[in-house]
């Protein structure tokens, strides 16, 4: 029987809906025995203590993890704001430009150091001093302020003439929430159903507001102390706090860390030149099993049932990829394509990569293209493109017989929805161009940046003249990697929610892989069959959108700071683009990836599956930072086609032909 983890939490009311059920209703282990042994600390003190090894996991403010960055994080839970928090504040008699003293909580390093970050922002160079939990308020004299953080700052705001809510002028600053603390575990600690439980805590602590909001009003009347009517706690649990940790709130992580990083200076610079460490604790994703239907597979018999066109389940698609020769594969995936493209024709596309900003939120690992928006970004080559410029790439584009701009760029903070329906809405005005813009990464972005829902983002930027959307921002849909190579950016499920509400409202996209990860056979597959069910979902909806094509490609690690190696070789591209063609049976047309690996790569791919050569490509600018330097006209992509045996057809993002 296995030990419970020694768990801390804080003391604070905005913690009791992730603490309170662990003690409520002891979550079990598999043997029914109590995962945890549950305590309680002020911030600071429970991160001492997991920094100590006196506990197993402990909820801690975000700072530390920059001393600690190998700790693991709880995936989906933290204590965050998208805006006034109410809980972290500045209180004085004067201005926050005339203080010359500031009180700092000393019971969590986050909300000090984020004061320092908001102060160097704006200049300021009050001197800090440490004071003890509670006592801050007390301090305040006339240039003298003070922090306040948690339970203690409550009614504080009709004491002082002046309140500075710190998750008010953080929003204010980046435009981005305040993630405050998340839980925390010492590196194998964690086993999965460890992580599970704290995360269905979470769950049921959120249906159970009310209740801690009358409970601690009346133990704060029970005490004596001045509580506020208790709807006001149970508003500011289900309004000002935020518990989850989605995309909006991961990209906050990431900027307050780097903000933080650059004022602790020199010291707090990681070895290995990361942006920002989070390692997220693993939920325990079972590798598939090769076996189906309770029964042996067989190889030979699974090639058969490929090569037919008959739906292969998740243990055959693995059995193809661990084990199929090459040759047999590409043949078997040359048969299907032949079958559902039986004319010899390939087609392909004359368009524009147009990366609009490089400003990014997201610091994907695997990313050398962005510049993150904090700090002096235009000193490090930071852009927005002017209409000026996007008028000369554009006409270049139909000078050169293009019809279509594939837009997309950073989670750049500063452009709001407006701007991308201002700037869609003068393209279609002085352009006869398509957009297939955008990607579900920006659509999710967008959303909470404005907080509105991904459909009615979706409506907006259609009626502005989007079209179709690109299927960018995937790399592998499975968030053990995902949480590896890009621990800030959406997940899975928010990727693919992204898609299924563009197809609902009748739009065409793509779908896309990348490789090169070190992932396994089963992440390829579990991709392959996120993708194939929500295509079947699509096609079942009558007058909703679908997936036009497939395009994978291996990741290009020159200059990235993803220190990984794997086999991006023109054998492993491939045998997946191969697999692809077999296990997507409801996609109907796959490209090849000649950017990546070569024109002459890209004849052989039209022999393992693929009906389709992609694009001219007039410009691109993020594969090419990472290595990729191929650049081809229609004239040498019509060679190339005609090279591999096939007639060449310029095409629509729909794959409709043109003349």
């Amino acid at each position: 029987m296995s030990t419970a983890l020694r768990v801390l939490g804080v003391s604070f009311l905005n913690a009791r809906p992730l603490v309170e059920p662990l003690r409520s209703d002891p979550p079990l282990g598999e043997s029914g025995a109590p995962l945890f042994e549950v305590g309680e600390a002020l911030p600071s003190a429970c991160a001492a203590a997991l920094a100590a090894g006196d506990c197993d996991v402990a909820l801690v403010p975000v700072a530390t993890l920059l001393d600690n960055p190998q700790w693991e994080v709880v995936p989906d839970v933290a204590i965050a704001c998208r805006g006034a928090v109410q809980t972290v504040v500045v209180v004085a008699q004067r201005p926050l430009a005339a203080l010359s003293r500031i009180h700092l909580d000393g019971a969590s390093r986050s909300s000090a150091l984020l004061l320092r970050v908001l102060l160097a922002s704006q200049g300021l160079t009050p001197e800090l001093v440490v004071a003890p939990h509670g006592e801050g308020a007390s301090r305040v004299r006339a240039d003298e302020g003070a922090l306040v953080i948690g339970d203690a700052a409550f009614g504080l705001t009709g004491r002082f003439p002046h309140v500075v809510d710190l998750g008010a002028q953080w929003f204010h600053d980046t435009g981005m929430p305040m993630v405050f603390a998340l839980w925390a575990a010492r590196p194998g600690a964690l086993q999965p159903e460890h992580t599970r439980a704290l995360q269905q805590a979470k769950l049921r602590g959120r249906t159970r507001i009310e209740a801690y909001a009358a409970d601690y009003a009346q133990a704060r009347r029970a005490r004596g102390e001045l509580a506020l009517p208790e709807a006001d706690y149970a508003r500011y649990l289900r309004h000002a706090i935020r518990y989850d940790l989605d995309a909006w709130e991961r990209e906050g992580l990431a900027e307050y860390l780097t903000r933080a990083r650059a004022v602790l200076g020199a010291a707090a610079e990681p070895e290995d030149d990361d942006v920002v460490h989070v390692h997220f604790a693993d939920l325990g994703y079972a590798p598939l099993r090769r076996r189906s239907s309770g029964r042996a597979l067989s190889l030979s018999q699974t090639l058969d049932k490929a090569r037919a066109g008959e739906r292969l389940e998740l243990a055959e698609g693995l059995l193809l990829y661990d084990e199929a020769d090459l040759l047999e594969l590409g043949a078997a995936a040359d048969a299907r394509r032949a079958a559902l493209h039986p004319d010899g024709v390939v087609t392909y596309i004359i368009d524009r990569n147009v990366n609009y900003t490089n400003v990014c939120t997201a610091r994907c690992k695997f990313c050398n293209f962005y510049v993150p928006p904090s700090g002096k970004a235009h000193d490090q080559g930071a852009y927005v493109l002017s209409r000026e410029t996007l008028t000369q790439k554009f006409r270049e584009t139909e000078a050169l017989g293009g019809i279509q701009i594939l837009l997309q760029g950073g989670l750049n903070p500063a452009l709001r929805l407006s701007w991308y329906e201002d700037l869609f809405r003068w393209t279609k005005t002085n352009f006869r161009l398509a957009l297939h813009a955008l990607s579900p990464t920006e659509i999710i972005h967008l959303a909470h940046l404005e907080q509105l829902d991904i459909r009615e983002v979706l409506l907006r930027l259609r009626a502005a003249g989007m079209d179709s959307l690109p299927g960018g921002g995937a790399e592998l849909l499975h968030d053990e990697i995902r949480n590896r190579i890009s621990p800030f950016k959406n997940t899975t499920d928010e990727w693919l929610e992204v898609m299924r509400q563009a197809h609902a409202i009748g739009m065409r996209t793509t779908c896309t892989m990348v490789f090169g990860f070190q992932e396994r056979g089963d992440h390829i597959l579990t991709h392959l069959d996120r993708l194939r069910a929500l295509q079947d979902e699509s096609l079942a909806r009558e007058g909703g959108g679908a997936f036009t094509a497939f395009i994978t490609w291996p990741f290009q690690a020159e200059g990235t700071r993803l220190k990984l190696r794997d086999d991006t070789s023109a054998w492993r591209y491939l045998r997946i683009q191969a697999l692809a063609r077999l296990y997507l049976d409801n996609v109907p047309n796959l490209q090849v990836s000649w950017p990546t690996l070569g024109p002459e790569v890209g004849e052989v791919a039209l022999r393992f599956g693929a009906n389709d050569f992609g694009s001219v490509m007039i410009e691109e600018n993020v594969v090419s930072q990472a290595g990729a330097h191929f650049m081809l006209t229609a004239a040498d992509i019509e060679h190339h086609i005609r090279q591999a045996g096939f007639v060449p057809a310029r095409r629509t993002m729909r794959y409709e032909r043109l003349a």
